[in-house]
């Protein structure tokens, strides 16, 4: 069982966050998130895709449509149940449409590791903003290390084959959630519906407070890129680049698992 800091709230597996990030693609800065995060990815038909923290499934889907529906396997995993609603609505909504079985979700605290996955089992794994928040809590030392992060890492390398791909976001340290909400206020002239625009933005604007409370506490790891790409060198990846994105409040990451 995981430890954990005896006063630590943890939103993540609770329907109602899940649901407030659900609305998350109708913001400017998130569907710009999205669009650089879609051109990096390169799938290939037959291949097996892990999308990690999948949320309501954007990514997979984005897998699914630029691969033309010739993927063999797309694994959304995340920590908040509810989302496989989301994920069996994505199904009926995707264009080619999904397969059967071709396309599916697992309800798992990454934090806690990867499922029980054989080695080399992906091609590609893709996450959005989710890694960061791999936590672990030290009894011993009565603080938050970095211990799950990069065992998560190493996990993400182990199901990877060789020459597998890599492409996550992360938020850079001290994100400005206000100038990301701000960016987002214009598209509530756009939205279909308002009020839920500006309900879903203020929710995560709030999520957003917490969670930069818990990062300066060590519980959640808004980190330099220089130290992201260290560890991901240590880990063993190669070919590690790196842009800028979501109002220059992530960083978007690529890299491959060597060949040899």
């Amino acid at each position: 069982m995981l430890a954990t800091a005896p006063d630590a709230i943890n939103y993540w597996p609770d329907s109602a966050c899940a649901r407030a990030f659900w609305g998350q693609q109708e913001l400017p800065p998130y569907r710009r998130l999205l669009a650089d995060t879609a051109a990096w990815l390169d799938p290939k038909p037959g291949e097996r895709w892990l999308d990690l923290g999948c949320g309501c499934g954007q990514l997979t889907q984005a897998l699914w449509e630029k691969s033309g529906g010739s993927l063999q396997e797309v694994v959304g995993l995340d920590c908040a149940a509810v989302n496989e609603r989301a994920f069996q609505k994505l199904c009926t909504n995707t264009t080619p449409p999904v397969l059967e079985g071709r396309i599916r979700f697992v309800a798992s605290n990454f934090s806690e590791g990867l499922p029980t996955w054989d080695d080399a089992r992906f091609d590609g794994v893709v996450s959005g903003l989710a890694i960061q928040y791999a936590e672990c809590y030290s009894p011993e030392n009565g603080a938050w290390t970095t211990d799950s992060y990069v065992r998560l890492l190493s996990e993400v390398y182990r199901v990877l084959r060789k020459g597998g791909r890599f492409v996550f976001s992360v938020n850079v340290p001290e994100p400005a959630w206000g100038k990301v909400a701000l960016r987002a206020l214009p598209g509530v002239f756009r939205a279909r519906k308002p009020a839920r625009y500006l309900k879903n933005s203020l929710r995560m604007l709030r999520y957003g407070a917490w969670l930069s409370r818990e990062a300066r506490r060590g519980r959640f790891h808004y980190l330099p890129i220089q130290d992201i790409q260290t560890m991901l060198g240590d880990t063993g990846f190669a070919q590690v680049e790196y842009r800028l994105t979501y109002v220059r409040q992530a960083y978007l990451i690529r890299c491959r698992k060597p060949v040899c």
